[in-house]
């Protein structure tokens, strides 16, 4: 494992260099589609850019960084299996204008049905996400992909490989009506087969009503992206608002906690549920990743009531224990009196009377010890 390690700090050590001297990626999407990325307010020399722009970590804090990731960092992964439900799709396949449920299936994906529309967010069924990837320590998918029903959207918040997945994007093809991107991530899904006239790319604050009753609005995020050695921030990357019938939820993808929240919560808000980032936080790269209480936190400024972590308790990208996000995050939610729930991987939650509170991971580590 840690010669394959070695070897991804060789190609990022490349590609430091790599993106410091190339030029923007080209583009292979229509003229129109460009003009909207070049009228991008976010969209300048050629990338993408936050709200708040933070400075790159230069080549030496670089390689420390990757050295660090590679070989320190204490019960990053769980010494024993965690406990996992294999996947209800009751709740997902309900058709009511009056219902709102979701399934944790590990790190941002979910299975979403609200007021009858069924969504998926950030999904992703594979166990190994790349190549020199880390693999889901928590076991396997909780269930074959292949039984998902027609899917009305999909949202996809950023091109990263643990949020974007070819395997998952290829199977949900034929099941979906529509995917919902950030600008420029489009030609990406069109490389692996998914027509354009199924995908809609969005810059933040842009707002398409998908049904009658269902709206999905961009918003901003705090992050960056990239899937290659140098492509960095040529695609954009976003949170997600969806306001149906009689319910509004919001999903946050990746981000650093920033004033944008309060921004959202104000002119979308109050939200049912928030779906929030909580892992794979560092103080190296505190700007892209929030605290637990940073979530906490945003959560409030959202106006939210019950919130849902997400982007923790599945693959290693940090140096914290697996389990700390979550003793940071209910400590801050019971210190501010928010509503959290915990399911383990594979459970639903439905709002507002399925709302798990288990501290589920607290035995799974005293046993371990």
């Amino acid at each position: 494992m840690k010669i394959n390690l070695l070897i991804l700090l060789l190609i990022s050590i490349v590609g430091v260099f790599i993106n410091q001297s190339c030029s923007s990626a080209s583009y292979t999407t229509e003229d129109i589609k460009m003009k909207k990325i070049y009228n991008s307010e976010n969209f300048r020399d050629g990338k993408f850019h936050n709200f708040v722009d933070w400075e790159e970590p230069g080549f030496f804090e670089y390689v420390g960084t990757m050295w660090d990731f590679i070989f320190k960092g204490d019960q990053r992964t769980p010494e024993d299996s965690l406990p996992k439900s294999k996947v209800d799709l009751t709740h997902f396949l309900k058709d009511s204008d009056n219902h709102l449920s979701a399934t944790w299936i590990g790190h941002s994906s979910l299975l979403i049905n609200i007021d009858g529309h069924k969504i998926l967010a950030d999904p992703v069924f594979e166990k190994k996400i790349s190549f020199f990837g880390p693999t889901r320590f928590n076991g396997e998918v909780p269930f074959d992909p292949n039984e998902l029903p027609a899917i009305d959207v999909v949202l996809i918040s950023h091109n990263h490989y643990d949020h974007l997945n070819r395997y998952s994007i290829e199977l949900l093809n034929e099941k979906t009506s529509l995917f919902i991107v950030p600008l420029a991530v489009g030609a990406q899904l069109e490389e692996w087969g998914v027509s354009r006239s199924k995908i809609k790319e969005l810059d933040w604050w842009d707002e398409i009503n998908v049904a009658d009753d269902l709206l999905v609005a961009a918003t901003p995020s705090q992050h960056f992206s990239n899937r290659g050695l140098s492509d960095r921030n040529e695609t954009l990357w976003a949170s997600f608002v969806v306001r149906a019938k009689k319910h509004k939820i919001f999903f946050s993808g990746d981000t650093g906690y920033f004033d944008g929240f309060k921004t959202i919560g104000e002119k979308y808000g109050p939200f049912n549920m928030t779906f929030m980032e909580c892992g794979a936080y560092n103080e190296k790269w505190h700007h892209i990743h929030m605290y637990p209480e940073e979530t906490a936190q945003a959560h409030i400024d959202l106006q939210g009531d019950v919130l849902h972590p997400i982007h923790w308790g599945t693959f290693n990208l940090s140096l914290h224990p697996w389990f700390e996000p979550m003793k940071r995050l209910t400590d801050a939610a019971a210190l501010h009196n928010v509503k959290a729930t915990t399911p383990i991987v594979g459970e639903t939650t439905v709002y507002p009377g399925k709302i798990q509170t288990d501290r589920w991971w607290e035995e799974t580590v005293a046993i371990a010890q």
